[in-house]
């Protein structure tokens, strides 16, 4: 089965000037990203199947475009990037943590359109989803296997409202495990029904606070939040993480209009990784594998369970059936395990919506 990419590309250029010096960042990057693995231009030249000539010549293009070094190369110790590379790759990082999700489900809506002009368009599950890493795993397992499916990211309660209105087939949320879980369950309640839809277990994750390596400001809990030298980056409203954020500083007693940067919002939790790494704020809230791929410190502070809600009639239909023994798999159980907090026990276990919530 074919499929359409839409990946971001960025290229860097002297003032406005349209015919000034040009740089493509993503074959610079990718240089300089080899280069940090690597520790040596010939080498990291030799893995993206480039001559030292080329790849020295890129590097020396955008050195004199930005007027400052990029690469410093050691006698006898190889080569390091020097901080503006390294800024340059972070760069690529954030670009890619902020809009794949959107660019994912912008793809996903142009494959199935083209689709349906075609004879016979295969029947595509329509999934939509809060974004999460084990639900990206599925997306590459279903690719494999080659499951049509149709993806929208959407934050949790646009999911199960979808689901809901007969939009979507499954439709991804999360849970948290403990005293908010109640609070939590309840406000899906409102779309959820016990004998219309069922529950399918993805994954347990494990959610925290996001800081800076070593975490300088010494953050230790959500009344941390409060302190006025405490920047903090939250997610989008009606996200699962955002209701779990003001149920928590419920807890606390902590008014939002107390925490500085609350108005502000990522749309993954990987993007609120990458805004703290960049030092643009000091903390937010998201799950480990995030913090983990951008070097962040985190600091645990509960569990979650991670969903998907489906028709309890379409649980014998074909695309299900086989998604669910995807779900069940081993190879996609590793995957999911192999997560930084991830947990994948239960994984493709179905469940009713009152066993699901009223345990």
């Amino acid at each position: 089965m074919w499929r359409i990419r839409i990946q971001p590309q960025w290229h860097i250029g002297s003032g406005g000037d349209e015919g000034g010096a040009r740089v493509d960042s993503t074959a610079l990057i990718a240089l300089l990203a080899a280069i940090q693995e690597t520790g040596a231009i010939a080498q990291a030249a030799r893995s993206l199947g480039q001559s030292y000539r080329h790849a020295w010549g890129q590097i020396k293009s955008a050195e004199a475009l930005f007027g400052h070094p990029l690469v410093i190369a050691g006698r006898g110790r190889g080569s390091t990037l020097s901080p503006l590379a390294e800024k340059l790759i972070w760069a690529q990082r954030r670009v890619g943590a902020r809009l794949s999700p959107l660019l994912e489900s912008l793809a996903s809506e142009l494959e199935n359109e083209i689709e349906r002009t075609l004879p016979r368009p295969p029947a595509a599950l329509r999934l939509h989803a809060s974004h999460g890493f084990a639900v990206a795993a599925l997306l590459e397992h279903l690719e494999a296997a080659s499951l049509p499916v149709e993806l929208r990211y959407r934050n949790s309660f646009e999911s199960v409202a979808a689901l809901a209105r007969g939009e979507c087939d499954m439709a991804g949320f999360h849970v948290p495990i403990g005293e908010f879980e109640a609070a939590a369950a309840q406000r899906y309640r409102r779309w959820l029904r016990d004998d219309e839809h069922r529950v399918v277990h993805l994954a347990v994750r494990a959610q925290g606070l996001f800081v800076a390596p070593g975490n300088p400001k010494g953050i230790r809990s959500l009344a941390d939040l409060a302190r006025p030298d405490v920047r903090f980056v939250n997610r989008p409203e009606g996200s699962g993480t955002r209701m779990l954020t003001e149920l928590m500083l419920d807890k606390h007693r902590l008014a939002h209009t107390a925490v500085r940067g609350w108005d502000s919002a990522e749309f993954t939790h990987a993007a609120v990784a990458a805004y703290i790494a960049s030092g643009m704020a000091d903390v937010g809230v998201g799950v480990q594998t995030a913090a983990q791929r951008f070097g962040l410190t985190f600091l645990p502070l509960l569990r979650e369970r991670y969903f998907f809600a489906v028709p309890a009639q379409a649980l014998e239909s074909a695309p299900l059936r086989e998604v669910i023994e995807l779900l069940r798999s081993p190879g996609y159980r590793s995957a999911v395990a192999a997560l930084a907090g991830y947990e994948a026990g239960e994984t493709g276990k179905v469940l009713t919506v009152r066993e699901a919530f009223e345990r």
